[in-house]
């Protein structure tokens, strides 16, 4: 009977144990659960935080919003066109189409002085709805718009690369300051430089309008430049994502870039994180295909190209298109498709000659239904907000 007695008591004890063991399991569970929800939750707040703190134009969002209530979707969509200048339109043409800005070339200062052509410029703010970018390619050397000019220099700005060899970063920024000075007095609030790319070959194309050295001193080129064009309220625009290394002009036609990934990681990259760091507010992409990223879109219709850019470079700023109207585009698009493609993959300007045509091809696609409003109101916001920034925009 004892023994009995004895071995019910200890198969009560392993039954005892057993339940008690299950409960404390369960118990450290939940609280582990409740642990790991809690790591998650303050996680995603460090990682809103973060993103909060990056983004460029965050302190000009309120105040964008409040101009956009009274925007129509046709002048929403106006906003995200750089246009090809032409004097003779442009009044009619701002005061119809609501175009966000325009791109000056070297006819348009063809018989112009600094006095005129800020007057003229003058003329068509006053005739916007919402100030507009004025653009330019100054980039010095083979690309310069306005130093081609003697009623705006003796001389025309030497190429960075001519700088660099002639006095080092010292003599660039020098020269930036006086390029900067120069612009600002006639009109202009956008210059579509600096040239980001490295080259060291004479057989590349973009090498005459490289600095020339390596990627840590072309990085440091480009943040410096950055910074001083900040200075004097000048938009930059770093160029051509994601690096245009030995490819040929996309201009006459497309170009392929075979090189691997890592390549840019280790090196074209490094000069357009340098700028973003220091607050570069736009980025110009290239018409080139990437492989390496996209083996079916030019990188400023690749979608995917531009999730690196704001992914893994962290960029908040505004992405621009190279001008859409060149041949290498042609294969991709046609009838205005490409404003279309060049939205949808998340550019928030677009450069281009042929307006009127892609503006209606976006402004349909958001009737159909094949772009969402959001996505415009949401590049708009930022467009909108850069230029209050820079203060093209005065509220």
């Amino acid at each position: 009977m004892r023994k009995k007695l004895l071995i019910l008591i200890i198969l009560l004890l392993f039954v005892i144990l057993i339940i008690g063991g299950f409960m404390i399991f369960y118990y450290l569970q939940g609280d582990n659960k409740v642990i790991q929800e809690s790591k998650e939750q303050i996680d995603n707040q460090i990682e809103k935080q973060e993103i909060v703190k990056k983004d460029l134009f965050e302190d000009y969002y309120v105040e964008a919003e409040e101009i956009m209530e009274d925007m129509t979707i046709e002048e929403k969509v106006g906003q995200m066109f750089l246009v090809r200048y032409d004097s003779q339109d442009a009044i009619y043409d701002i005061q119809t189409e609501n175009p966000g800005g325009y791109v000056l070339f070297s006819k348009d200062f063809n018989n112009q002085t600094k006095e005129s052509i800020r007057n003229e410029l003058d003329e068509n703010q006053q005739n916007s709805k919402i100030n507009m970018f004025f653009a330019v390619d100054e980039e010095g050397g083979t690309v310069v718009r306005v130093s081609n000019h003697k009623a705006f220099r003796s001389s025309k700005f030497k190429s960075p690369r001519q700088l660099y060899e002639e006095g080092g970063l010292e003599l660039i920024l020098e020269d930036s300051k006086e390029k900067s000075e120069l612009l600002k007095s006639i009109g202009i609030n956008m210059n579509l430089a600096p040239v980001a790319d490295i080259s060291n070959s004479s057989e590349d194309f973009i090498y005459d309008r490289s600095l020339g050295g390596d990627a840590q001193q072309t990085s440091e080129y480009v943040s410096e430049v950055v910074k001083l064009m900040n200075e004097y309220n000048l938009v930059s625009s770093i160029k051509h994502f994601p690096g245009y290394g030995n490819n040929r002009d996309t201009h006459t036609g497309f170009a392929i870039d075979l090189r691997n990934y890592e390549e840019f990681e280790n090196s074209d990259f490094l000069p357009f994180i340098s700028g973003i760091e220091v607050g570069a507010p736009t980025i110009l992409v290239s018409h080139n295909i990437v492989g390496s990223m996209d083996q079916n879109y030019p990188a400023s219709l690749s979608e995917n190209v531009h999730k690196i850019l704001r992914e893994e470079l962290e960029f908040s700023g505004l992405i621009i298109t190279d001008d859409l109207a060149m041949r290498a585009i042609e294969e991709y698009a046609e009838n205005g498709e490409a404003a279309v493609l060049a939205v949808q993959s998340g550019n928030d300007v677009i450069i281009t000659s042929d307006f009127k045509n892609q503006k209606q091809q976006v402004l349909n696609a958001v009737q159909d239904g094949e772009l969402s409003e959001d996505v415009i109101d949401f590049a708009v916001r930022r467009i909108l907000a850069c230029k209050l920034k820079y203060g093209i925009i005065e509220m």
